[in-house]
């Protein structure tokens, strides 16, 4: 192509195929988005390499430039030049996350004018976060780990920082965030942390080693026995020392086992017999120990910063109390109904835990309380999931803080003090995730077909797969999107909370915002008085929810309408102006006389095989003094050109015309694994029964179907008595020959199949799949006509009735071709090849 015939508006289909700057080897580039054309077309952005346009006017380049929304370049060295973080030694950051938090960290870090890389495991390849960075790679090649395993791989990680000349970590939330060795392993590569120090993790990582930080910093936790106990004595001074009601568990168990409540005095004495008998019976050690029972706790947590240089404080509290299963589902900041002296409690101890420790970055304290007061949990050493409300009340940027931190700013140099800290109003976050709650919560996964989202005042979204098109995998958490609503008061955020939910509309997946929608419209939420088992507690929340979905009935009725005409009897739509109904065309005997295809059709190959059987079948094709064909129509050819989507209908209307034009076929091709799936998932129709309405109408010709050998018709190998039971039921459907291949020409695979198609009585025609070039044995040394000429041999002795040669990449050339039919008609001249 000439200079002049590049026009501007080309540069999009031609930019469709160029592999991202940015790209792992071996990487196969994504289907384009808009994100995609961003890094394609990153360096026209530049001036300087307007160059690479050899004769394209520079005003065609700026038209590109506004068409395509590239970035512009001045404004992200605009952010780098004016940044105060960004220096020689903090200027490139590695996320060692995935998802909606990667994304979240690096807008923050682009902001701050900081190099962003992105790390992502094969399965993730297609993730939003990948695209979204500067630089992005592939953790390990496929197969090295798993999906998650890639994101623990420490040593791997750690190698693409030091590689690509990274200056710090972000860690996250979840995956190595809370990974002392893994923190250790980034200091010691001389790399910073963007996290609290390894031995603060270590000090605060587990519940028992935080109690025991709380318990030197006179921190109130709940109260329990000092170790297991045997004695009932022991149980009697507890409960004197502490009140009812307590808890009983297993010392040695888990599991719900072991376990009792007792809330009053007169139940501890059997209760604790029974608990230590189950104990006993399951875990062989009948010790217990007891402690304080929270009724209907609340879980309230306090945001934590400090610099590592003595300097800490708190952003403020966050009510977590509504969660399922430890797993939180909704947060508030701040907490709508704690006490005010409460509060100032929760906070004081929270800090002055946080400064036992001399807590360096951002941090959570975890409290539960109830009406006796408050008791510390753990502190979670790292950002929380939850963590926008925070910012959305303080209107601080806490991933700001803590890339300046690890950069080496204290909270003096930041300005930031307790006294300056400020509530303004209230915030809700709400977890949107592709989860069915009617169904336990059980995860969905698909493709998002439509991705509409809220916005407006006090409204922020935050999120990593939630967008049209994309693939939702089952290979990582569920979570779609952070919503996140504020307001000058509790009863505002909820409402705008509320109105959002209303507002998105997902579809492909399921999800749970109808289950968030009747949670914040419920009595206890509006008033503020959910506990940590509220929603395990109200089983109303789970009332079934009618979707109407209107519009997206309205036009899938349409398009049956416009398709297949209306279906109210006694109505006949008229047809439209440009639908054209398809027209059989006359079929005409030797005489030129229109064939009347709804009589019965001549007697085809089908006859010999039905009187005869399957041997005598494959017998006369090889008699035959003549070419014998194979139609395609009803399998390869609409799976290549219609992906599959013909509907039986549609076949059907067809089928007594093939009956009497293709009498004397070998066969028709027409059933396979694409068929199969496709009819099942895609034209939800029975294949089963697609079979048995071809198959009455067309009795007379051979039909043939492609049988993966222990395959069958799927993609992994099934158990024996699976492909034995389908290929006898496929043979009672009216399927007469069956094409056994494998891909990589795995006799065994084969033989399983071979047989199987022999229990059914059908035609086995064994297939060897070609590739390389026999008539070059030099340059494909392996893939010689020996090669093939042994496979054949291997198949003609387990008895098969035809041979089949499936050319799939059309490598097949005619010399090879009458090299190797050649060699295979005079070492097996009785066989008949396909």
């Amino acid at each position: 192509m000439s200079d002049s015939d590049f026009p501007s508006d080309a540069i999009a289909s031609i930019s469709a195929s160029v592999v991202p700057t940015k790209q792992h080897r071996g990487e196969e580039p994504p289907s384009m988005n808009f994100d995609y054309l961003k890094f394609s077309f990153k360096s026209l952005s530049r001036p300087a390499s307007h160059e690479n346009l050899a004769g394209l006017a520079s005003s065609n380049a700026a038209d590109v430039e506004r068409r395509f929304h590239m970035p512009n370049e001045e404004g992200l060295l605009h952010l780098k030049n004016t940044s105060p973080v960004v220096s020689k030694k903090f200027h490139k950051v590695l996320i060692a996350n995935r998802g909606e938090i990667a994304m979240r960290i690096m807008r923050t870090a682009h902001e701050l004018g900081l190099k962003t890389v992105a790390i992502y495991a094969y399965e993730d390849r297609l993730s939003m976060h990948r695209y979204k960075a500067d630089e992005s790679y592939q953790i390990a090649p496929e197969g090295k780990h798993t999906p998650v395993g890639a994101y623990l791989a420490q040593d791997d990680i750690i190698d693409i920082a030091l590689k690509r000349n990274c200056d710090a970590v972000h860690p996250g939330y979840g995956f190595l965030s809370e990974n002392a060795d893994f923190a250790r392993k980034i200091e010691a590569a001389g790399l910073k942390w963007v996290g609290p120090r390894p031995e603060t993790i270590d000090a605060l990582g587990d519940k028992v080693k935080a109690r025991a930080v709380a318990n030197e910093c006179d921190v109130p936790v709940v109260p329990g026995t000092d170790g297991p106990i045997d004695k009932l004595s022991d149980a009697r001074a507890f409960c004197d020392s502490h009140g009812f009601p307590v808890i009983i568990k297993a010392a040695m168990g888990g599991g719900g086992r072991g376990m009792r409540v007792v809330r009053n005095a007169d139940e501890l004495d059997s209760a604790f017999d029974r608990a230590r008998s189950e104990a006993l019976s399951a875990f062989g050690d009948g010790t217990v120990f007891i402690e304080r029972f929270l009724d209907r706790p609340k879980h309230i947590e306090v945001q934590l910063l400090g610099d590592g240089k003595d300097n800490v404080i708190h952003l403020y509290e966050r009510d977590c109390s509504v969660q399922r299963r430890h797993q939180k589902v909704v947060e508030i900041a701040p907490a709508p109904t704690l006490d005010v002296a409460l509060r100032d409690a929760i906070l004081a101890d929270a800090v002055k835990i946080a400064r036992h420790v001399n807590y360096r970055n951002a941090g959570t304290a975890e409290f539960l309380v109830d009406e006796r007061g408050h008791y510390f949990i753990e502190i979670n050493p790292r950002i929380q999931v939850e963590h926008t409300v925070t910012e959305e009340v303080t209107g601080l940027d806490l991933i700001s803080l803590q890339l300046h931190i690890a950069a080496g700013w204290s909270l003096p140099d930041l300005h930031i003090s307790q006294e300056r800290i400020q509530l303004r109003g209230f915030a809700i976050q709400c977890r949107v995730t592709t989860e069915d709650p009617s169904q336990g919560f059980q995860p969905d996964i698909g493709k998002i077909e439509v991705y509409r989202s809220p916005g407006g005042n006090g409204v922020r979204l935050d999120g990593g797969s939630g967008f049209t098109g994309s693939i939702i995998t089952p290979h990582y958490d569920s979570l779609l999107v952070k919503l996140t609503c504020s307001g000058a008061t509790f009863e505002k955020a909820r409402r705008r909370t509320l109105a959002s939910l209303v507002e998105f509309r997902i579809s492909g997946v399921k999800t749970n915002m109808w289950f968030l929608q009747r949670l914040l419209s419920n009595d206890t939420f509006i008033k503020g008085d959910c506990w940590t088992t509220f929603i395990d507690d109200t089983p109303e929340l789970f009332a079934v929810t009618k979707f109407r979905n209107r519009a997206a009935k309205l036009l899938t009725y349409l398009g049956d309408v416009v398709v297949n005409g209306c279906r109210i009897q006694g109505q006949v739509t008229a047809p439209l102006h440009d639908l054209h109904e398809p027209t059989i065309p006359p079929l005409l005997n030797a005489q030129g006389q229109v064939v009347d295809v709804t009589t019965k059709p001549p007697p085809g190959w089908r006859d010999i095989l039905l009187s005869s059987g399957p041997a005598a079948f494959a017998q006369a094709v090889r008699q035959h003094k003549g070419v014998l064909i194979m139609d395609t129509t009803w399998r390869d050819a609409h799976q290549s050109l219609l992906a599959t989507r013909l509907r039986t209908h549609d076949m059907e209307r067809i089928a007594p015309t093939t009956a009497h034009a293709l009498s004397n076929a070998f066969a028709l091709e027409m059933w396979g694994g694409a068929t199969f799936d496709v009819a099942m998932r895609f034209l939800h129709e029975d294949p089963w029964d697609r079979l048995d309405r071809l198959r009455r109408l067309v009795p007379n010709v051979p039909f043939q179907m492609l049988l993966r050998g222990a395959n069958a018709v799927g993609y992994t190998s099934y158990p024996d008595n699976v492909v034995y039971e389908f290929c006898k039921q496929a043979r009672d459907h009216g399927v007469d020959v069956f094409r056994v291949f494998d891909s990589l020409n795995y006799v065994e695979n084969l033989k399983l199949g071979i047989d199987a198609v022999r229990q059914a009585n059908g035609v086995i025609e064994a297939t060897i799949c070609y590739t390389g070039d026999v008539s070059n044995p030099s340059k494909h040394p392996k893939y010689t006509l020996e090669y093939y000429l042994d496979l054949v041999d291997e198949l003609v002795a387990l008895n098969i009735h035809i041979l089949g040669i499936k050319d799939m990449a059309g490598l097949l050339k005619p010399r090879a071709a009458r090299m190797l039919v050649g060699a295979i008609r005079a070492r097996h001249p009785s066989l008949p090849i396909h």
